[in-house]
């Protein structure tokens, strides 16, 4: 069984990126080969371990939050919530780059004081976004062309007051949003990695069965936009890469 603390290989810049992580199988994805190629050695912590509550944000570069199938404000019954938000708002405090994934950037919301609560439906599957006039300049400008990607989310959550706002959907408002440039957030999943999307549909059967939904229409999904998800991953990872700035 894989340690809690998972070190990536390591590197000769000594960057690490902290990657927290709710399930297994919601990783950093077609994300991980951009931070990799920029120097980075990745670590994952996964949620309900020591490791999580010992965390020392200090010691990483990069912290990056992931998605997973609870409610951000579920503090009494995922009490690992509360360390995990005490880490997110050392990281904000320390200026340093800070990505959150779904479950993740409705974290880093919360941590900022915006309200996270439930949208009123399930979005889940392969739709577009539209980007808004800053998102067409920001990381995400490969989406202007091709918006499609994939959507697992029955949250939502109030824009920070500090955030930019970078694409929306029509059922949900705030799909991603940054925090100068070293901040991002995605409510959408633009790191997935369809080539292991049937451990989604497996890991996420039940959801997936009360919202009366067909895993095979999602695995066709897969099929026919999977290249284009993981160029434009790649792609959004190097552009944000790109922009980071020093810490303060």
């Amino acid at each position: 069984m894989e340690d809690a603390m998972h070190q990536g290989t390591l590197n000769e810049t000594g960057k690490t990126c902290l990657a927290i992580r709710h399930v297994h199988f919601e990783d950093l994805g077609a994300f991980a080969p951009a931070f990799a190629a920029a120097g980075y050695a990745i670590q994952y912590c996964d949620v309900g371990s020591q490791e999580l509550e010992s965390a020392v944000v200090g010691e990483a570069d990069m912290l990056v939050v992931l998605g997973g199938p609870i409610g951000a404000y579920e503090d009494e019954t995922y009490p690992f919530l509360k360390p995990e938000l005490e880490i997110i708002g050392k990281h904000l405090r320390a200026g340093r780059p800070l990505m959150g994934i779904c479950l993740g950037a409705q974290l880093i919301a919360r941590a900022l004081g915006s309200r996270v609560y439930p949208s009123g439906g399930k979005e889940i599957g392969f739709m577009p976004i539209t980007l808004t006039k800053e998102g067409r300049s920001s990381c995400l400008r490969p989406f202007a062309d091709d918006p499609m990607t994939l959507h697992w989310h029955g949250d939502t959550f109030d824009l920070p007051a500090e955030a930019t706002l970078l694409a929306s959907t029509q059922h949900c408002a705030h799909q991603a949003f940054s925090i100068g440039n070293n901040v991002i957030g995605f409510q959408f999943h633009p790191e997935v990695d369809v080539h292991g999307f049937e451990q989604w549909l497996v890991g996420h059967a039940s959801e997936l069965a009360s919202a009366g939904l067909d895993p095979s229409v999602l695995r066709r999904g897969a099929t026919r936009y999977g290249g284009a998800l993981v160029a434009k991953a790649k792609t959004v990872a190097t552009n944000w890469l790109s922009q980071l700035g020093e810490c303060p």
